[in-house]
């Protein structure tokens, strides 16, 4: 148990140096230095980004809306990851609904298409044709009844395989 927790206090004392803003700068004789502390005197320096750390959670703004660089910032926290992870399962799951219905759409025109033909094939095959009445009796159509018929079929099927 001492081990352990000597070895947690000496990793975080050797993590904490790591941790220092670091400076870059010209000396006077035109060589780049790098420090962890500021140049002396008057010397112009450039700060170097830190080590890479955990970064702090974006702020959102007045909508709830991470900011837009969101993504940039570093390492999600496990629950971010879980949650983004989660939404691209809705996505994808919305988007496969949303493709099953459209072929069921096709389908479903297709096969109305194909009816309407069939319908408007046998109205112009000629020959004797009959409908049920209804009190379920037989009833031969006429030459005008088959024409109005046909041209009543005729624009189903145009309407129906457009």
């Amino acid at each position: 148990m001492k081990r352990l927790s000597v070895a947690i206090w000496l990793a975080l004392c050797v993590s904490l140096p790591a941790s220092a803003q670091l400076y870059k700068w010209v000396d006077a004789d035109g060589r780049v230095q790098y420090s962890d502390k500021p140049p002396p005197g008057n010397i112009k320096a450039e700060k170097l980004s830190a080590p890479a750390r955990a970064a702090a959670p974006a702020a959102s703004d007045a909508k709830g809306a991470a900011p837009k660089d969101a993504a940039k910032a570093g390492p999600k926290s496990t629950a971010e990851q879980e949650q983004a992870f989660r939404k691209r399962q809705l996505d994808a799951a919305k988007a496969q609904e949303e493709e099953g219905q459209k072929q069921a759409q096709a389908r479903e025109r297709t096969e109305n298409c194909r009816r309407a033909q069939a319908a408007l094939s046998n109205l112009q095959i000629g020959g004797r044709l009959a409908r049920v009445d209804e009190k379920g009796e037989r009833v031969y159509m006429d030459d005008q009844q088959i024409a109005q018929e046909t041209a009543k079929a005729q624009r189903e099927a145009a309407a129906a395989c457009n």
